[in-house]
């Protein structure tokens, strides 16, 4: 066992576990702000809140801000603030910007200038009264000091002395959805869209406005609706009147709209022949579409473009830049105030596999640096973190020090398209504090990535951050309950990306589930190593995830990257594995750092492990710092990483009764597919690994399983033996499937082990085209059935739809016979790839 995993046990062992009451059942649906009551002995603590809110004016943000502090101090201490909007003649709590509360507060002055949506939360006398108040320069702000305040509140921090004054790090904090106007959302794992259907923009909003909220209560300041692959028809004027709605949804919450825009707009929908931007027709369009928008959305923020990038058309179409691009819109945009996101993400994904000097990392680089300084102001260039796609892990893209004179902002992706798609746990904030801590030395006295984006080191009038959310109508909003923590992440860091990765944790953790010292403890655990357990068992050493690049990005494709153009290469053969992106012998991507950072990356001497396979290639043989050979590291990292999410369902079990009901299932269901889905992986990187390099285990786990019993090694009846492509991903390279016109078909074996308690994993495969029906039985006792129905991304047998289902404390003798019993439905043939016995712990 890890030393990371004696520790989750030893913690758990002498945290002794408290009565927590009454449990009320829920969904995730209130996520961080459920403001569950406070037992008496924190909510005392709060008994000379005041117990009246002023508002300064009527304005939306203003009385959204109002009504949020009454719900929230009703839901934490049970009390009901009365709402007043004159003058206070009692102890209130007084809510307002500077200039409206100067005739209250003459004297009132923040001791540091607030800036944006900065926000000051200090005690002050009005009119001879002790009361609270809520300041800022904005009403934004205002709202943002509420939150704030009920946040407090919710932790148990004492306010009796409250001065505190925050500003936020970078003007933008916006969250970008990938939704589409039929309701589907791309990369997305949380259900349909809360914005559309039926190609318009849905008539119930009520998700939304739950959704501004949540994002407000982060201090996120924006939301693009759209996917960034645009439908044209968003700019239709009858669309834009349907988009107000939605803006107005947004507008008590200070959220602020913006929209994907097709960049061949003008030619697709506008009428022309050309959508060209430096013909005067084609700008002239822009100008015309904008001043309609603004007609309908005084507030509209701008647009995301993605052009010239996997197949979108773009300014290459008439041999302009993405300069030329972005500037047309930008200038139309800028009368209004409205910015242009354009994406750097643009990429050739037909690159000759076959030239070793062809690298997609290079390509943002090569394409932006030479163009620096000359964008407009208002356009802000949106950089991946990494120069891939959001892999497990990348290096900082050398792009963030290579705009010296170009608006920045960072892409983070909250949704887990590349890291387990929101079914597997993987709280994303250490990868992201990685990225944006890291120095990228473009000045003396250091440049992290976070002041790079925020405009900080090179003086640019704003920068900041986006994340990739895509929430959808499922009742937890993600998909899953644990990746909230993501977003709720996110918008933690986009305020302040210099907070810990803990405290980040403990504070959702706590906001989310409560106060119970176990829960406490066990959930931030298990949050800040997750990432590492992912990574452990599906990429290493920097290598990507090898996934399944070219179906579901879900699930082990370890081949799937090779011998294609999408550059997503890892050039395993069977002498070695990794690209060379040295400046000596490789793709020279390592050259667009800056100079004092080249050294850490072109050297095996001083290239970091984790990072290894993503700038060298190297033998299977060669040694890690760790004094590990890199083969021998895939084996180690893979079995680890799995036992790691093992330990993680023996922990949360421990929960149980701390959490409540339904939110303690739903996590414990997630976690056992995660742990199952584990192994798949774990077993088929491992075994590739054998094949290519030869080379085994010095450990002797790989390829052998004694307690495994492989389907087609059963006694069948209806079952047909199939071979599974590709092979690592089944047991054995084969499965058993029920083909028509079966309607039910059987696979057994006797048991031959000792008499005693035993858990049964079977192994089987969920494709969302059918319900297949399982049942297990121990002699002719029926022990166990369920439908294959996890909604897995996947139509057909394979590292995607391979899932397992866990059966405990099953009492069995030598000889009993065990029976898999599977009936198919539509596409799904019930198919089975072993079934694994393990003696029950004690």
């Amino acid at each position: 066992m890890s030393g990371f995993l004696k520790r989750l046990a030893l913690a758990s062992l002498w945290i002794t576990a408290i009565h927590v009451g009454w449990l009320r059942a829920e969904t995730g649906y209130e996520a961080w702000l459920r403001y569950a009551p406070l037992d008496r002995t924190a909510a005392a603590k709060y008994d000379s809140l005041p117990a009246t809110a002023v508002v300064s004016r009527d304005s939306p943000v203003l009385l959204a801000a109002r009504d949020e502090l009454i719900r929230g101090v009703r839901g934490l201490l049970g009390t009901t603030l009365r709402a007043e909007s004159s003058t206070p003649n009692e102890t209130a709590i007084v809510l307002g910007t500077l200039n409206q509360l100067h005739s209250l507060l003459p004297s009132l002055q923040p001791l540091k200038e607030l800036r944006d949506d900065g926000y000051w939360l200090a005690t002050a006398e009005v009119r001879g009264f002790k009361c609270l108040v809520i300041t800022a320069t904005t009403d934004r702000g205002v709202l943002y000091g509420v939150f704030t305040l009920l946040r407090k509140i919710a932790l148990h921090e004492d306010l009796t002395r409250l001065d505190e004054q925050q500003t936020p790090y970078a003007s933008i904090r916006r969250i970008d959805q990938w939704d589409n106007l039929n309701g589907t959302i791309e990369r997305g794992y949380g259900g349909r869209s809360i914005f559309f259907e039926n190609d318009a923009v849905k008539s119930d909003l009520s998700r939304v406005h739950d959704y501004a909220r949540l994002l407000a209560s982060l201090g996120i300041n924006g939301c693009n609706v759209n996917n960034v692959n645009a439908n044209p028809k968003m700019l239709n004027d009858d669309f834009l009147p349907q988009l107000g709605r939605v803006a107005d949804v947004f507008r008590p919450w200070g959220v602020r709209l913006s929209i994907s825009a097709d960049f061949s707009s003008p030619k697709v929908i506008g009428g022309l022949d050309t959508f060209d931007p430096l013909d005067p027709r084609v700008a002239a369009w822009w100008r015309a579409k904008i001043d309609q928008i603004y007609k309908q959305i005084p507030d509209f923020a701008g647009f995301v473009i993605k052009a010239d990038s996997e197949g979108r058309l773009g300014p290459a179409a008439y041999n302009r830049t993405p300069a030329d691009a972005a500037n047309a819109i930008a200038t139309a945009l800028k009368p209004h105030g409205g910015l242009v996101f354009y994406r750097a993400f643009v990429y050739n994904h037909h690159l000759d596999w076959r030239d070793p000097k062809n690298d997609r990392a290079r390509a943002a680089y090569d394409i932006f640096h030479p163009l620096d300084g000359k964008f407009e102001d208002n356009v802000i260039i949106q950089i991946k973190n990494g120069p891939i796609d959001f892999q497990v892990r990348e290096p900082a893209s050398p792009l963030f020090s290579g705009l010296e004179k170009t608006n920045e902002a960072i892409e983070l992706q909250i949704t887990q398209e590349y890291v387990g798609q929101q079914k597997h746990l993987c709280f994303l904030v250490p990868m992201w504090k990685e990225v944006l801590d890291f120095d990228m030395r473009a000045k003396p006295e250091g440049t992290p990535v976070r002041e790079i984006i925020a405009g900080r080191t090179f003086h640019r009038p704003t920068g900041g951050f986006v994340g990739v959310a895509n929430v959808g109508m499922n009742a937890n909003w993600l998909g899953s309950l644990l990746a909230m923590a993501n977003l709720y992440g996110f918008g933690r860091l986009a305020w302040n990306p210099t907070l810990s990765q803990t405290a980040i944790a403990e504070e959702w953790t706590r906001l989310t589930f409560g106060d119970a010292s176990q829960v406490a403890q066990t959930i931030p655990a298990m949050l800040l190593t997750s990432w590492h357990a992912y990574e452990n068992y599906t990429g290493p050493l920097g290598a990507g995830t090898l996934t399944n690049i070219l179906g579901s990005h879900y699930g082990p494709g370890i081949e799937s990257s090779e011998r294609n153009g999408w550059g997503q290469w890892h050039r395993a053969d069977n002498q070695g594995i990794g690209m060379d992106r040295t400046v000596a012998t490789g793709t020279g991507y390592i050259g667009q750092y800056p100079p004092r950072v080249r050294p850490l990356y072109e050297t095996l001497a001083n290239c970091p492990d984790e990072l290894l396979l993503f700038f060298h290639h190297v033998p299977y043989t060669y040694v890690l710092h760790s004094g590990k050979t890199v083969i021998q590291d895939i084996y180690d990292s893979h079995y680890e990483g799995t036992e790691m999410v093992e330990e993680y369902v023996r922990q949360w079990k421990l929960l149980k009764g701390q959490v409540d009901a339904e939110r303690y299932a739903a996590i414990l269901a997630q976690l056992e597919y995660q742990a199952g889905h584990a192994r798949v992986w774990r077993d088929a990187v491992c075994h590739w690994f054998l094949r290519m390099s030869g080379i085994q285990d010095a450990k002797g786990r790989v390829g052998h399983y004694p307690n495994r019993i492989e389907a087609e090694h059963m006694e069948l009846q209806g079952y047909a033996i199939v071979d599974v492509s590709p092979p690592e991903v089944a047991s054995g390279g084969k499965a058993v499937e029920c083909p028509p016109p079966a309607e039910v078909c059987t696979a057994a074996f006797h048991f031959q082990g000792a008499p005693a308690w035993y858990d049964l994993s079977v192994q089987y495969f969920d494709q969302n085209n059918g319900v297949a029906h399982f049942r297990v039985f121990v002699n002719d006792q029926l022990i166990d059935e369920w439908d294959a129905n996890l909604q897995l991304p996947a139509t057909k047998i394979g590292g995607d739809s391979s899932t397992s289902h866990q059966i405990t404390g099953v009492a069995l003798r030598s000889g009993d016979k065990i029976r898999v019993e599977g009936a198919p439905s539509g596409e799904e043939r019930a198919a089975v790839d072993y079934v694994e016995l393990r003696k029950s712990a004690p």
